[in-house]
């Protein structure tokens, strides 16, 4: 190992130990949480993807354009220790969470520049996405579904002529040969937040794998791959609204029919796995929709090249023209 090398080597694993010593205990907290809380857990799969994101464009990095920020890299990281302590002292863990992010992106512009950040933004992306939120917004989004999917469960019921009555988040049914009504809680695990979580990021590594390869100076197809970037990941959100409202439809309808225990049964934990997969073949369909109107490689470049030809084969026309005349 040569003498730069070692330096640079012993430079990254400083860097790490120094991370590694500051956030001890946030990533302790943060891989319990990956663990134990399901509307996280894809949490557990990030560190992975972003390493074989990195691994697989290492090339593009080694031969991107660097140029370090000192000033502003070193402000980034500043207010990245500055938040963490914040936090700490607040004891406010979405704020030393997001003060790693914060970090980690100084540190990659005080050593390689805005260029090199804008290539791993992705990556920074899925790490944010894998971080929890705090309470307080969680459940002000979560309580809200739980009451669109009641809504959506009571109205497939009554169409279906089933007697039902509706208190806010909790299903009043009454089962077939029962005597007595049971109540059916939609609760927070069944108000489709976990689905969308967990479906917005795959939305994104969607987007990210299957991203045409277009140039820049094709602003055709450029544009194109950034728009279909975005409907993908902006698509994610009604498919997984959508396929939660139709799991506890279908769990209303079932619950009249065979009684409420089916809700905690085997098939609770199974249409769970069956809204996974039919709100990602919903978002591959998405994709392959958008695809229908890719334009084709290259359109722009041959438009430009013909532009050109025409506008050289006047400029020959009017030389000849005025070598004629002369």
């Amino acid at each position: 190992m040569s003498v730069t090398a070692t330096k640079y080597f012993w430079r990254a694993f400083s860097i790490i130990v120094a991370i590694a010593f500051a956030y001890a205990s946030v990533l302790t907290k943060l891989s319990r949480d990956w663990w134990s809380d399901e509307n996280y857990s894809h949490g557990l799969l990030i560190p992975f993807i972003i390493g074989y994101i990195l691994w697989i464009r290492r090339d593009k990095f080694a031969s991107s354009r660097t140029n370090a920020s000192v000033w502003l890299g070193g402000a980034a990281i500043g207010f990245a220790l500055f938040a963490l302590w914040a936090g700490v002292a607040g004891a406010e863990l979405y704020t030393q969470r997001m003060s790693l992010v914060l970090l980690i992106a100084g540190i990659v512009v005080y050593f390689w520049g805005l260029p090199l950040l804008k290539l791993v933004l992705i990556p920074f992306l899925l790490l944010i996405l894998a971080i929890p939120i705090p309470a307080i917004i969680f459940n002000k989004i979560a309580f809200p579904l739980q009451l669109f999917a009641s809504r959506c469960a009571v109205w497939s019921m009554q169409t279906l002529g089933i007697p039902v009555l509706r208190q806010g988040n909790v299903i009043e049914l009454k089962p077939l040969n029962s005597f007595e009504t049971k109540k059916l809680e939609v609760v927070e695990a069944c108000s489709g937040i976990r689905s969308l979580m967990t479906l917005i990021t795959l939305a994104v590594v969607f987007a990210y794998f299957t991203h045409p390869n277009s140039d820049k100076d094709d602003p055709k197809t450029y544009r194109y791959g950034m728009v279909r970037s975005t409907i993908i990941v902006l698509s994610a959100v009604p498919i997984a609204i959508f396929t939660n409202a139709l799991r506890v439809s279908g769990t209303g309808v079932l619950s009249h029919y065979y009684g409420t225990q089916i809700a905690d049964g085997f098939f609770h934990s199974f249409s769970g796995w069956v809204v996974y997969v039919v709100a990602f073949l919903m978002l591959f369909g998405v994709g392959w929709l958008l695809d229908r109107f890719k334009p084709k490689p290259g359109s722009s470049e041959k438009h430009q090249n013909s532009a050109d030809s025409t506008s050289r084969l006047k400029s020959t026309a009017n030389v000849v023209s005025v070598e004629g005349t002369e």
